[in-house]
């Protein structure tokens, strides 16, 4: 962990004068090398935060710093995995040209956009589909190849939007395993959006937690877990169940809900 690569301050976001406002005042810094987690409820603003975050969208106030730059637009240094592989990939397109894309201007030899379209389809566990179209492939392998397109570049930082929501729960174990895998071994700064706070403790190293519309932070905890982590074992330690527990009590108090157990 290092100095903060993206920084957030006072953003704030209303989508016109006179409806509800988005989000509220959001205010924090991601870690160059941080996997961070932001959770929170349905309609309570994180896909908004997203795409403030990548430029996609403007903030009615405050700022996003990215690598020390303000972002008020698309930046080159981050990516970003959509909800939905089956709408953000071309399906005209092989999976080579959809992974191809995001270098389509990179003044480099062809040859050399091949090597890189290769490297990155073998990160992400599928060598050999390169001449394969999006509609021939599974969900999961359509969601790895979303995914190896936003890596093409090699990002500063990689922002996910709810990545696995679509897909069956053990493809989404698989996915869950990859993401590890690759923020490990290729040095990656993530922030993952997800509604499942089990999956948000379990991937990260630090979650904020975002109040019911208009979102705020309600919580910025830090994930201190072994390595490597396990999908059985890891999530049946004493430290996961209490960060899983401090969690959902703040986002059930938020709701105004108390959790009970069942008569």
């Amino acid at each position: 962990m290092s100095e903060p690569i993206l920084r957030v301050a006072g953003l704030a976001k209303r989508y016109s004068e006179t409806g509800p406002a988005a989000l509220a005042e959001v205010t924090f810094d991601v870690l160059e090398g941080e996997l961070l987690a932001i959770v929170g409820p349905s309609g309570g603003g994180k896909t908004t935060l997203l795409r403030l975050l990548c430029g996609l969208a403007p903030p009615t106030a405050g700022s996003v710093h990215l690598d020390g730059h303000l972002v008020t637009s698309p930046p080159r240094e981050a990516a970003i995995v959509f909800q939905d592989y089956s709408r953000s990939l071309f399906p005209w397109l092989n999976v080579t040209r959809n992974v191809m894309f995001p270098l389509r201007r990179e003044r480099v030899p062809k040859a050399e956009k091949h090597a890189q379209v290769e490297r990155v389809l073998s990160e992400v566990g599928l060598e050999g589909v390169g001449r394969k179209y999006p509609w021939q492939l599974s969900g999961g392998m359509q969601q790895r190849v979303a995914i190896a397109r936003a890596l093409a570049c090699r990002p500063a930082v990689l922002l996910m939007d709810e990545p696995f929501s679509a897909v069956d729960a053990l493809t989404r174990v698989g996915l869950q395993e990859l993401v590890r895998s690759l923020w490990r071994e290729l040095g990656l700064t993530v922030v993952f959006v997800t509604h499942d706070v089990d999956e948000g403790v379990y991937l990260s190293t630090r979650v904020v937690a975002l109040t019911r519309a208009p979102g705020a932070v309600a919580a910025d905890l830090p994930i201190v877990l072994p390595h490597p982590r396990n999908q059985i074992t890891t999530r049946a330690l004493p430290q996961y169940l209490d960060y899983r527990g401090r969690l959902l009590a703040q986002l059930f108090a938020d709701e105004g809900l108390v959790a009970t157990e069942p008569a």
